[in-house]
């Protein structure tokens, strides 16, 4: 059993919360601190972050905060040795990350990335279609996620620099996170990127294409400017196969597989959401100190996925 604490109580906090009120062999809610929200005498409520992190019966921390105060955050939270689930991005630039990976390289069995969908049944299901013979191999990828923002809002986080705003640091993790799981060898080059800059001198839009082991082709397209499919389509010698909903997969959600002779649905239902898959994940590798891994996004995983990012807000 993890006894959870949840620092921030805005979107994504509320929605872990919800879920760690769940009753579980796995995990437990054992606190709440937020800055922003004080009404909350239904939990064990601390008015600051470090007195949460430093109570002894908690043994993990999960980070919901704003992307500029994730760093100092997992600094604090590894003083007094918690298990961290950190939202993403883990920095709001390549050297934060650096900063932390050097930290946390020799304790990997405390901290993960929170990047939901690695933890769902539809990651486990892609690579079990992929073990079919007659599919063939992996020649090619792509994958997005935008959606459109009516107004550019100067106050809001998705715009604001000194809040780590950007699409590409928002969302560059998701599609570059899937590029991650076809990479076996850690040989991931950029082939060309770009982006699109917006009033408020953050990205508002931007793509990339990359070469994975020298194989296969990946294409990736983050916005905030318009509505993508948000899919992933793996391109295999005999087979199409389409993942519609990746990144917030529903209860019950399926992937499309097309061969040259029949298509196909593979069809997934769960009693779970993305989320709870994710802490139940997240709980058994903290328990086990980290010895059961699967797709979570490890300490060196950020580090890889910081790398790609940051040269991409460079091209």
């Amino acid at each position: 059993m993890i006894n959870w604490g949840v620092i921030g109580f805005g979107r994504m906090g509320k929605q872990y919360v919800d879920c760690l009120k769940i009753k579980s062999d796995l995990f437990k809610l054992s606190g709440v601190s937020s800055k922003t929200s004080s009404n909350l005498k239904e939990f064990n409520f601390y008015k600051t972050y470090e007195e949460l992190i430093k109570q002894k019966e908690i043994d993990a921390i999960y980070i919901s905060t704003l992307n500029n105060t994730h760093k100092d955050l997992v600094i604090l939270a590894n003083t007094y040795n918690k298990k961290i689930l950190c939202e993403k991005p883990l920095g709001m630039n390549l050297l934060e990350v650096k900063e932390l990976h050097s930290l946390l390289k020799n304790k990997k069995e405390n901290f993960l990335e929170a990047i939901a969908y690695r933890a769902h049944p539809i990651t486990y299901a892609i690579f079990e279609i992929l073990k079919d013979r007659e599919i063939g191999q992996v020649k090619k990828i792509e994958s997005s996620f935008g959606f459109k923002i009516k107004k550019i809002k100067r106050d809001s986080r998705l715009f604001n620099k000194d809040v780590g705003g950007g699409a590409i640091l928002d969302l560059g993790c998701y599609p570059i996170s899937f590029f991650n799981l076809f990479d076996q060898e850690n040989d991931t080059k950029i082939i060309k990127s770009n982006f699109e800059l917006c009033k408020t001198d953050v990205d508002i839009d931007g793509d990339i294409s990359l070469k994975i082991n020298n194989e296969i082709e990946a294409i990736g397209k983050v916005s905030f400017k318009e509505n993508l499919e948000n899919k992933c389509r793996v391109y295999c010698e005999n087979a199409i196969i389409t993942v519609p909903s990746p990144w917030l997969p529903t209860n019950n959600t399926f992937i499309e597989i097309e061969t040259k002779s029949r298509y196909f649905k593979k069809l997934l239902s769960s009693d779970k959401n993305v989320y709870q898959h994710l802490l139940e994940a997240s709980s058994i590798f903290f328990s086990k100190n980290g010895k059961k891994r699967d797709f979570l996004v490890d300490i060196d995983e950020s580090l890889r996925i910081a790398k790609i990012i940051d040269l991409w807000k460079k091209k």
